[in-house]
């Protein structure tokens, strides 16, 4: 997992303002307390390391004890804090909002894994992350048991329509983009564009909005000379029967842009 004191500090600058007005009119700057944080519906926990990083820059002396670890399907109590007051009180809804959310991607991810189990099939993610969180949550797909897809577009080549619209074909556009010396990926709406790219030598083909019957189709017509990723309007209940055609690959956009976060929070003692 990626972070920097800079991403916290940033964070807590946008929640805290000018300061914390309801702490620092109630509670002395001396106090201290404890606190426990909670997963209160069964999921996936997803962002202790995170959290705790919270409450240390606002107090460097903060126990932070996890009783879980980030991947653990659990329930209850998964850390207990122990530190100024303050930064108890200060850090608590940045550090809830991190946990919940990442714990949120973490459970979906990992009910896609386990509905595919035994298909040899691979849930991915997508680029479709909240602007300034994608590498937390990328790590939480991890957590949940997915794959990576491209971190940013400096880490793969991947065609898509509109790529093809500019460069005029698939075969044009495969044959400057394997100058590169990259793996290249090209996105197909069709039969016909999977037989062009299997044909321009294309490694990946991905397989955009078809239904379960064409994926098997582009299965056999693509014969193992290219991996194949589906994608487009996936969700738990087609997932297995998508997986189930042959595809190595399934893309999923609402593992990160749909993810209902879980339901977290702190109780001081």
């Amino acid at each position: 997992m990626e972070l920097t004191a800079v991403d916290i500090r940033s964070w807590l600058a946008e929640d805290f303002g000018e300061g914390d007005l309801t702490t620092d009119a109630l509670v002395s700057e001396e106090a201290t307390g404890e606190a426990s944080m909670l997963l209160k519906e069964r999921g996936v926990v997803c962002g202790l390391e995170v959290a705790h990083a919270v409450f240390a820059e606002l107090d460097p002396g903060v126990r932070f004890d996890q009783l879980a670890a980030d991947g653990d399907q659990t329930e209850g109590e998964v850390a207990r804090l122990e530190g100024r007051a303050r930064a108890l009180l200060g850090g608590e809804r940045l550090a809830l909002n991190l946990l919940g959310r990442l714990s949120g991607i973490a459970t979906i991810t990992r009910r896609y894994v386990d509905a595919v189990t035994g298909t040899g099939a691979e849930i991915l993610d997508t680029r479709k992350t909240t602007p300034g969180l994608r590498l937390l949550e990328k790590y939480a797909v991890r957590c949940g048991g997915g794959t990576n897809h491209r971190l940013a577009l400096d880490d793969g080549i991947l065609i898509k329509d509109n790529h093809l619209r500019v460069a005029g074909s698939i075969g044009a556009a495969v044959e400057l983009a394997q100058a590169t010396g990259e793996e290249v990926e090209v996105e197909c709406d069709t039969l016909e564009q999977v037989e062009e790219a299997v044909a321009a030598g294309a490694d990946i083909i991905l397989l955009d909005n078809m239904t379960p019957a064409l994926l098997v189709q582009a299965v056999v017509l693509t014969g193992g000379r290219a991996k194949l990723e589906a994608s487009g309007g996936v969700t738990l209940e087609n997932v297995r029967a998508i997986a189930e055609t042959g595809v190595d690959f399934v893309s999923i956009g609402a593992l990160t842009h749909s993810a209902r976060a879980l339901d977290v929070s702190m109780e001081v003692a």
